[in-house]
């Protein structure tokens, strides 16, 4: 797959996401999906994304910064949202926040095989005033 053909994935992938489209996630997705090295598999998956939306509703992912290097896209995804409750840990409530997640993936036969992802929770406890 050509790195272009890569980015354009990943765009329509972060599209999917951010219109909630569940139904489409498979198509982006892979069956044997891993998020941090846990197996989620596509049900696993949509279910961590559904529970993100419960607890952030104007969640929304921001690409901020992009590079492919098939089988490989890193990115610096960029969020402005108001999580619920507790959040990372942290005693979020409903408080505006803007951070930021550094995440690469693995493609395998054009869909997201593995994901490792890491959440700026510094930013998050700064905003906090912790």
């Amino acid at each position: 797959m050509t790195k272009d053909k890569l980015e354009e994935i990943y765009r329509q992938y972060i599209d999917c996401l951010n219109a909630q489209d569940w139904p489409k996630l498979d198509a982006f997705v892979h069956p044997d999906a891993q998020h941090n090295g846990r197996p989620f598999g596509v049900a696993g998956y949509r279910a961590m994304l559904e529970n993100d939306y419960r607890e952030i509703p104007d969640l929304r992912f921001t690409i901020e910064l992009l590079a492919a290097d098939p089988p490989y896209i890193a990115a610096r995804l960029a969020f402005d949202c108001t999580p619920f409750g507790i959040f990372m840990g942290l005693p979020v409530n409903g408080r505006r926040l803007t951070f930021a997640e550094n995440v690469f993936y693995r493609f395998e036969d054009g869909k997201v095989r593995e994901v490792w992802s890491v959440i700026d929770k510094a930013a998050i406890e700064g905003q906090l005033g912790m």
